[in-house]
């Protein structure tokens, strides 16, 4: 774009920020955007900063200098990086937190990314504390602030030399930063100051550049843990000062080695239990929310050690920190005790992880005390006549509860559980606490020993013979708790038919549907042969479905509930019973494609509603049969249902909604039936052909694997198999290579591969002869530096896969199968190991480098020679920006320990290593 005037210019930011038309502000927004991109807004941010005609002029050139100087200092050369510099160091010192505290705070942390991205800057906190001190300290704080955050910015891709080479700095100049901000801290009565103060201090412990040792004299710790204990400090200053000491208790947990500093650190903090008290008597949830987070860090802080202490016979000192944990968690306000949860979390993952039972008999008084607060903390609101609702704050605070108690119960037990809150019951109380009991129990049911007599029947029993008038929560929990019963439920087989009758009585209530369908569907799958001889009972509530008005999640939960008990009746009675359950759904579905209506979501005139419940019969089944059947009891369901299917997939095929729940019904029904329905692949392969050519939906790719993997084996099917690939793969290919056809289309990338590694593994000759496969390792090259989980793991097992054919070729027709891939491997080689070597430093997450690394061992010992030459070139095509990148010599030791590699875990970790040079 041209340069535009400086006229136009605050007209935009006028528009921007003042005018009330949208429209103006939206095309002002846009102008503006494509300025900020262009290579002119260098000069116009500097002169708006000088002429400080406004603060929203002021703020757009701030903010603009930023983002420059974050994304596109390359635009700049080199030489101009100093000058650069000094104009923003020019600016900041003009600054002052009473005109704009946004203003100092994004020229701040341009001048730290400036900073960071300029090695031949040596010493440049000492520069700055020159430049700022007694000009502008306030805005000296700022920067000395944002300058420790900005370190591990992923916006900045730094690279560890470079990072170290700060943070090294950083240390070396801690004493001189800390005498500055205790000078400050000391000479200013301002609230404000003391607070940014605070925050600096916090920022140079989170990147670990304050010496532990000198903890003891650091002014600001001590002025933090003043404020924690004032109990009239303001709510800013107390939770700047709660950071600051987290962060301390953070960094002393991975440097615990000096005795004195932890006794130190942990007496001052646990004499902070006073203050709790006073701000929990005066209503200061805040400051109550504060100390929680404080209490919960000390914990965590020394729980290994109180857990090593505890197992060797001796407590530790520290033990106390559970205590405070416990204290907090025993606050009105659930929210303060859902702080202190991971330190449970990780308290139960130690103790399991020791398997000693003194250890865990040590703990038990805490997690009792633990359950028993979390009780009261689920209870409902007495007024409200539902349990709380997926989505809303309180049932996910019951949904982790529910988590914590399944991941702390073995440190009690279950059944110990089960009687705490059985002893609850037992008292006159409220409904609310009433239903809270039950919830804790339901958490633990599945736990519940087999041979457990004593409370659990007489829990089922009251369940059973609950009155009517039972308030609606209460029982909706009850039911729920049955569901969990199930695998007792199945040692006890004299409740199994009371409760059915009980549940399917339930499905009778719309507010109580969903949760009597899923407790029906957990039994039967737990009780599969009793709850055969129920099918009948079950059959009836299945055809009652749409009389009851089931919702379309209660209707597929009970369609599983009666697969589970027809899977296990003898195959005469099984094919009928499934033939006549899988009717009831094909029958609607077929009246729904002749009417010919209006498709609302999730009601009857919606295929996706019938497609469901056709395809939860066939996904729960579950049906014995030997290898030597030739048929399948399931078969002629799925044969009566394939024609209506056929139509409704010409019907509403374009809906890819509709196409995906199409898929997922008929991949359940060929996973039922196995190889007992190849005489239908011709058909399946036929529309599935069609439809991708016209539409290209992914859910297509991934039925076409499910085909694979169970007819190839059928001689007559695998030419209908080939022939589908040959006709689907030019059309993926040709979606994926589009300019972001990757990034926009991952479910694409992830079947497409999936379906790949299926013909790899099962009829490798035909898929490496079928010409197909150059295209394909092309795509897979391009996609190794795609960022999306799910389908980068598709490619690096495809690749791994197709690699491991070349180095162990695992069908009779190795040497056909080895030279294909040999000469594939020639090929395609060298530009292979280049994008798996820069995806893995430049684009991947770390926890995605294992499946690259086994990649690429794999492949660099497919030919050692051509492996070294390969690696060497890739390393040697990196990019060398000396703020992200490895130095010569780490690129031959990353070359050398990576051609010794003889295990995926060193690979991997050489990868880690490797890749956080560059970012």
């Amino acid at each position: 774009m041209d340069t535009p005037t400086m006229d136009t210019i605050y007209e935009a930011i006028s528009a921007l920020y003042d005018n009330p038309n949208a429209n103006e502000k939206e095309k002002a927004s846009r102008w503006l955007g494509e300025v900020q991109k262009s290579i002119h807004s260098w000069k116009i941010a500097d002169e708006l900063l000088q002429q400080k005609k406004d603060l929203n002029s002021c703020y757009f050139a701030a903010q603009t200098m930023r983002s420059k100087v974050q994304h596109n200092l390359s635009e700049l050369p080199a030489e101009a990086h100093v000058s650069l510099r000094d104009t923003l160091v020019t600016h900041l010192e003009r600054t002052s937190p009473e005109n704009s505290a946004s203003v100092l705070t994004q020229l701040s942390l341009a001048l730290a990314d400036l900073a960071l991205q300029m090695p031949s800057w040596k010493n440049c906190i000492s520069d700055l504390i020159k430049s700022f001190s007694n000009k502008n300290d306030f805005a000296l704080i700022e920067i000395l602030t944002v300058l420790p955050q900005e370190i591990d910015s992923s916006s900045l891709k730094l690279g560890e030399n470079r990072r170290d080479e700060i943070k090294n700095e950083l240390r070396s100049n801690t004493e001189i930063v800390t005498l500055f901000l205790k000078e400050s801290i000391t000479n200013s009565q301002n609230t404000h100051v003391a607070l940014k103060i605070i925050k600096c201090m916090t920022s140079w412990i989170q990147v670990r550049a304050v010496n532990i040792e000198e903890i003891p004299q650091n002014a600001v710790i001590g002025f933090s843990l003043q404020v924690l204990r004032d109990q009239n400090s303001i709510n800013t200053l107390h939770e700047a000062a709660s950071d600051c000491i987290c962060a301390l208790l953070h960094c002393l947990e991975e440097n615990n080695n000096n005795e004195n500093i932890e006794r130190l650190l942990f007496d001052s903090v646990s004499a902070l239990e006073e203050s709790y008290h006073l701000a929990v008597a005066h209503e200061e949830d805040e400051k109550a929310t504060n100390y929680a987070r404080v209490f919960t860090e000390l914990g965590e802080t020394f729980l290994e050690k109180i857990v090593v202490s505890i197992s060797g016979g001796t407590p530790h000192f520290a033990l106390r920190s559970l205590e405070l944990a416990l204290v907090c968690v025993g606050h009105h306000d659930y929210e303060v005790a859902e702080i202190t949860f991971n330190l449970w979390y990780r308290l139960s993952e130690e103790v399991y992880q020791r398997d000693y039972q003194p250890l865990t008999e040590s703990f038990k008084p805490h997690v009792e005390r633990l359950i028993e607060a979390l009780a009261r903390h689920c209870q409902c609101e007495p007024d409200h006549t539902q349990l709380p609702e997926e989505g809303e704050e309180f049932y996910e605070f019951r949904s982790k509860v529910m988590g914590l108690i399944k991941d702390v119960v073995f440190i009690v037990g279950s059944s110990s559980v089960f009687r705490q809150m059985f002893a609850t019951l037992q008292a006159d109380i409220s409904w609310e606490q009433t239903e809270a009991a039950l919830f804790i129990m339901q958490s633990v049911g599945k736990n519940i020993l087999p041979e457990e007599y004593t409370y659990v029947p007489m829990v089922v029993e009251a369940i059973l013979s609950m009155p009517e008038g039972t308030h609606l929560a209460v029982r909706k929990t009850c039911i729920l708790l049955l569901g969990e019963l199930c695998e007792w439920i199945e040692r006890h087989g004299e409740c199994l038919e009371p409760c059915l009758q009980f549940l399917v009585r339930a499905l009778q209530d719309k507010q109580l549907a969903y949760a009597a369908a899923t407790a029906l569907q957990s039994i039967c799958k737990a009780c599969r042969p009793q709850a055969s001889n129920h099918v009948s009972t079950l059959m009836r509530a299945a055809a009652a479905t749409d009389e009851l008005s089931l919702s379309p999640l209660a209707a597929s939960a009970l369609m599983r509930g009666l697969a589970s008990a027809i899977g296990c009746l003898p195959h005469p009675q099984l094919a009928v019973a499934m033939r006549e359950a899988v009717s009831l759904q094909v029958a609607s579905l077929a009246e729904l494609v002749k009417s010919g209506g209006e498709v609302r979501k999730g009601t009857a005139s919606d295929p996706c509603v019938w497609l469901d419940r056709i395809a939860a019969l066939f996904r729960d089944v579950d049906v014995s049969i030997t290898v030597a059947q030739d048929d399948h009891p399931c078969l002629p369901a799925l044969a009566d249902a394939w024609p209506v299917l056929q139509q409704v997939l010409e019907k509403y095929g374009a809906d890819g909604r509709v196409m995906e729940r199409w898929c997922r019904c008929v991949r359940f029904g060929v996973r039922c039936s196995g190889r007992r329905c190849a005489a239908l692949a011709p058909a399946l392969c036929g529309v599935l052909r069609a439809h991708y050519g016209a539409r290209a939906h992914s859910s297509a790719l991934y039925l076409a694997g499910v085909l694979l993997d169970e007819l190839h084996a059928t001689p007559a099917a695998v030419p209908h198999l080939v022939a589908l690939l040959r006709d689907v793969l030019p059309r993926a290919l040709a979606l994926l290579q589009r300019d972001s056809g990757l990034t926009d289309n991952p479910d694409t990338v992830d079947d497409l591969f999936r379906l790949c590694i299926r013909f790899l593994q099962r009829i490798p000759l035909e898929f490496l002869s079928s010409g197909v496969l150059p295209t394909v390792l092309q795509c897979a090259t391009l996609a190794c530096s795609l960022d999306h989980r799910d389908a980068n793991s598709s490619v690096m097992k495809f690749l791994y896969d197709f690699i491991k054919m070349g180095n162990k070729p695992r069908t009779a027709d190795k040497q056909q199968i080895k030279a294909l891939t040999d000469g594939l491997l020639s090929a395609h080689g060298a530009e292979l190991t280049h994008a798996l070597v820069a995806a893995s430093v430049l684009h991947l997450h770390a926890y995605m480098l294992a499946e690259v690394g086994e990649v690429l061992l794999e492949l660099l010992q497919w030919q050692r020679a051509a492996g070294h030459d390969w690696l060497q070139a890739a390393l040697a095509r990196l990019p060398r920006d000396r703020a992200a990148a490895a130095t010569q010599h780490q690129c031959w030791q990353f070359h050398q320990y990576a051609m010794r590699a003889e295990k995926n875990k060193e690979m991997t970790r050489l990868l880690r290593e490797f890749a956080r040079l560059y970012r």
